[in-house]
Order: C-alpha cells, then structure tokens, then sequence
C-alpha cells in the first residue's frame, strides 16, 4: 500500500485523537399544535403534555430527538401538509385525512357543550343547536355532523362564532362570559385542565356531549419519505406502552383516564 492510499485512514485516526472526529448529525423530529392541556401543553411546563411526553419517550428509544412547538392550529395543518414541520399532535382524521395515522390512536377525545351555570340549554342533537350562538375554534374537528352545522352556519354569528390563534379557548370562554355566545364546544380533558388553571372550576355547566368519542393521534406529513417510518416507530411504541402500562400511568399523572 502506497502512502497516498494511506492518508485518508491516517487523517481520520488523527481527528479521532485529537476529539475532532466528525459528528454524527442528530436526528429530530419537530411536532406542533395550538395549546391544548393537558394533550399538549406549554413546551416549557413541567408536564408539556400527554401527547408531548409520550412521543419523546417512544423516539428516544430510536434515538430521535423530538422538538415541540405551538402554534397555531391552521397554521400547524398547513406546514404538516407540504412537509415543513413532521407532524400534527392531537389531530383526528376529519382534521387532515390526507395525513398519515397510526392504527392506534393515542387518545379519545370527548367533546362536551358549556354554558353558564343558569342555562336550561342541552344539547340533544344538531338539531338542538338552533336555539344556541356556539363558540368554535377555527379548523378544529367535532366529528362529521358537528362539522357540517359549522361549515353550514359558518358567517351567521347567531349560530356559529369561530375563534382562531393560540388563545381561540381563552377568546370563547370570554364570549360566553359576557353572553356574546351561548355555549362553546370543547374536549373535556382541555376544558377541565383549563379551568382548574384559571381557579375557575365548577364555573360552567356541562350541557352534555356529542357521540361518539373522536380518535385522535400524533398525525404525520403526507409530504415527507420518512413519514412512514416514524409512524410505524410511534405504533410500535404505543402498543408496547399500553401493554406494559406506562400509558396508564402517564395519563394517571395528568389527572385523567383512558376513554
């Protein structure tokens, strides 16, 4: 062997001695959404989420760094869209079915009606809705029914009053505080954790629940190769942490339980 043909080996041991090996680029994976506690909550909080812990844990078993972001909703589905952010935390598949979903979602979401505590209003059915002006956030998913009254009414503020931005919650609960709206739709985890973080619980009164419960996961990029694979990384871990309990226990430390 000539010494020219040796040079690159020796430049490479020469950097491993003097610590200046070349380093092996980290890979990260960036989720994003609006604030919804306790699936994902602010990305400096103690507990930044159900979703948000749950998905750093299971890729840091691949060595993939998770980074989460809030932002605003619309904002989130578009980027997720055309491959600019990897995925959408806590989408359900009438948000973007475009999108890539696990077999397994991570959670049901519940989505109740709330009002002030001396309404007599319930809600029985879309039909029900008529009596009502129903705070909505922009781009949010209510189910198929609850989608088409939105998208019908959308524009009659005597109906339907769509909220947008990182505090469209904040903006609905105001309204309805000041009798702007009648009552507000929202997942019953985030309305209760919300609350309690206002000091406000047992100020509004549950005016029931649409049915069924809505799936929702951790949804990947339709425009992006590695979408698949990370996909296929998250279902993997979500069938190992709900077998082995350590789903269990990391929705127990939020103050909720599977449904």
């Amino acid at each position: 062997m000539d010494l020219c043909s040796r040079l690159p080996t020796f430049s490479a041991l020469l950097l491993v001695g003097l610590g200046l090996a070349p380093q092996v680029r980290a890979e990260t994976l960036v989720i994003a959404a609006d604030l919804w506690c306790p699936i994902n909550c602010a990305p400096d909080a103690p507990q930044p989420g159900i979703f948000v812990e749950l998905a750093r844990d299971i890729f840091a078993e691949s060595g993939i760094t998770v980074r989460y972001e809030i932002r605003n909703w619309a904002r989130v589905l578009q980027q997720v869209r055309h491959g600019e952010i990897n995925a959408a935390v806590g989408a359900g598949r009438e948000d973007a079915p475009d999108f890539l979903f696990t077999a397994t979602p991570v959670a049901m979401s519940r989505n109740c009606f709330y009002t002030q505590l001396d309404s007599q209003w319930r809600f029985t059915g879309v039909d029900s809705l008529a009596s009502v002006r129903l705070g909505v956030i922009n781009d949010y998913s209510y189910g198929e029914q609850l989608n088409a009254y939105v998208a019908a009414q959308r524009g009659n503020v005597d109906r339907v009053q769509v909220a947008a931005g990182g505090a469209a919650l904040d903006l609905n609960l105001t309204k309805l505080d000041h009798g702007r709206i009648d009552a507000l739709i929202e997942n019953s985890w985030v309305i209760q954790a919300h609350l309690a973080d206002l000091g406000r619980v047992g100020e509004l009164r549950e005016a029931g629940c649409r049915e069924p419960d809505v799936p929702i996961y951790l949804a990947f990029s339709p425009g992006r190769e590695d979408s698949a694979r990370y996909a296929e990384i998250f279902e993997r871990g979500l069938q190992r942490y709900r077998a082995d309990g350590r789903l269990q226990t990391l929705l127990e430390s939020y103050g909720v339980s599977a449904r």
